[in-house]
Parts: C-alpha cells; sequence; structure tokens
C-alpha cells in the first residue's frame, strides 16, 4: 500500500484491542516482558491529559500497523521541555513501507508544535534495520547509555 494510504494518528481509547499486540510485539522484539500493570498504566497515561505521555498510531485499511510513544520533559541544557520518543514500532508485514518514518515525522511535527527544542530515542545497536533509517532522519550523537540495574 502507497504510503499516503496510511495514516498517522493520536490513539483512541477504541483501539485497545488493536494497539495491545503492537506493544507485545515491541516487546518481543526486544526480548522483555513488562507487568499488565505497565501496559495498563500506559495507556491510561495516553488519555490523560495532565500527563506529558503520548501515543501516535499508523493505521491502514482499518487496521494499527504501528505505533510511537513519546514524551516531553524538563532539561537541564533548554528552557523548553524536550520530546523522548520512548517506543517505535511497526508490525512486521508493514516494515519497508514508510510507517516508521511517517511516525517519526508526525512526532517531530507534535515537538514542534509543543515548542520542544529537540526530539531524541534510544535504539539497541544490533537494531541495524532501524539505524539505516534512523540515519537518514536524525544525527547520531555517538552517547553511549548506561542504566542501573
Amino acid at each position: 500500500m502507497p504510503q499516503d494510504e496510511t495514516l498517522i494518528r493520536p490513539a483512541r481509547e477504541a483501539d485497545h484491542a488493536q494497539w495491545l499486540p503492537l506493544w507485545r510485539g515491541y516487546q518481543e522484539f526486544y526480548r522483555v516482558s513488562l507487568p499488565e500493570a505497565v501496559t495498563a498504566s500506559n495507556w491510561r497515561r495516553f488519555f490523560d491529559p495532565g500527563e506529558p505521555v503520548h501515543c501516535l498510531v499508523a493505521e491502514r485499511d482499518g487496521r494499527l500497523v504501528g505505533l510511537a510513544h513519546y514524551l516531553f520533559h524538563r532539561s537541564t541544557w533548554s528552557v523548553e521541555n524536550i520530546c523522548y520518543l520512548n517506543d517505535l514500532f511497526v508490525d512486521p508485514r508493514g516494515r519497508r513501507s514508510g510507517v516508521a518514518r511517517r511516525l517519526i515525522e508526525a512526532v517531530y511535527e507534535a515537538a514542534d508544535a509543543a515548542g520542544s527544542s529537540k526530539v531524541y530515542w534510544l535504539t539497541h545497536e544490533s537494531n541495524a534495520a532501524a539505524r539505516l533509517l534512523y540515519d537518514q532522519v536524525a544525527q547520531y550523537g555517538g552517547f553511549i547509555r548506561y542504566t542501573r540495574s
């Protein structure tokens, strides 16, 4: 399907049943399993106007084929909030069709509309297919992430 037939839009509460398999597919890709309480909390946050967390979905022929979760937060390096693209996932059947690029561009648009000075995200170094796209739409800054276990 041509990319112009894919609609990128904010998630709706009625999307839960189609969003959930994408969310689980994302977790499977990264070999993690989050507690159901985390999943339920995320879904509630997307629809709470007091939360800085948002969900975009890609819809094709009435079926969700991708998701992007992003949030705004303060930074000691800017006055404006910055935007963190927390999760990006496209169903394997919808990959290489421009959906991921369109989701990233939609996050960029949301960040611009919110007056955010920066959009950033993380990916695993082994995610070569995604990095091919990321190198086209963003700049790799050379940072290495450390996490407290």
